[in-house]
């Protein structure tokens, strides 16, 4: 996969995405980022990049020009128009299922905007998504696309060691994942549950199945409305509302 982000401040990215497993991923060949500065494009001897509303209001908006002219260098090779995403709070919010869609693109770019934001027009011209990463302003789009590609390059193959890696995660299957315990198996009084240490492969997998729905129920409940659970988890369920 290939990932191209617009954005003004191209250094806030390389701190972050070049460490860990993206930065291994990267290494390997797995998925390719690169960070075009807009204001490298701007048509004025003092790469300007932002200008006053019209109509009025507060602060200032990102030009089209810039951000257009940059669009066009990443696309002038490549023959085709990439699947390309705005970060904004008026966006769609971002979810597993999100990322895991993400992740089967080839080529993507994300805008990242600033100040009041973008010019309207850029938007109508390139962007085919908005995502959001939550109800809530951030001073930029940096820190949201940050998020949005470090969920969906993870699911990419090869770079987490197993598809199992992220398959019993969190919000990968519609559930919330079970307790995790390492070693020492008492600490400070407390005891790794004893399914855990049994060694019976088939109770483990019940252990869990059932502590990842009640970790739901309990944690985010409405979840449990679009899981996909059997009649005897759902009686599970049932228990569960009457013990609480």
């Amino acid at each position: 996969m290939k990932v191209d982000i617009l954005t003004l401040f191209p250094g806030m990215f390389e701190g972050v995405l070049n460490e860990s497993i993206i930065g291994r991923a990267q290494k390997n060949g797995l998925i390719e980022l690169n960070y075009i500065n807009i204001r490298d494009f701007a048509d004025n001897k003092h790469n300007r990049v932002d200008d006053y509303p019209y109509g009025g209001g507060q602060g200032m908006v990102m030009q089209a020009q810039p951000i257009f002219a940059a669009y066009n260098y990443i696309c002038k090779d490549i023959g085709k128009k990439p699947y390309t995403i705005y970060m904004s709070p008026q966006g769609r919010s971002f979810r597993q299922s999100t990322a895991k869609r993400l992740a089967k693109k080839e080529h993507i770019v994300i805008l990242c905007g600033h100040y009041e934001g973008v010019d309207q027009r850029i938007l109508d011209e390139i962007i085919d998504e908005e995502i959001s990463i939550g109800d809530y302003v951030l001073t930029g789009g940096e820190i949201a696309a940050m998020a949005v590609v470090d969920a969906t390059a993870r699911l990419i193959p090869g770079v987490l060691a197993s598809a199992g890696s992220f398959s019993e995660e969190s919000h990968y299957s519609g559930l919330l994942e079970y307790p995790q315990y390492t070693r020492p198996a008492v600490w400070n009084g407390r005891e790794v549950p004893s399914v855990l240490q049994s060694g019976n492969h088939k109770l483990i997998m019940q252990w869990k199945r059932e502590k990842s729905i009640e970790n739901t129920y309990k944690k985010r409940k409405g979840m449990l409305r679009r899981a996909k659970l059997s009649d005897k988890e759902r009686e599970f369920v049932k228990n569960l509302e009457k013990n609480c």
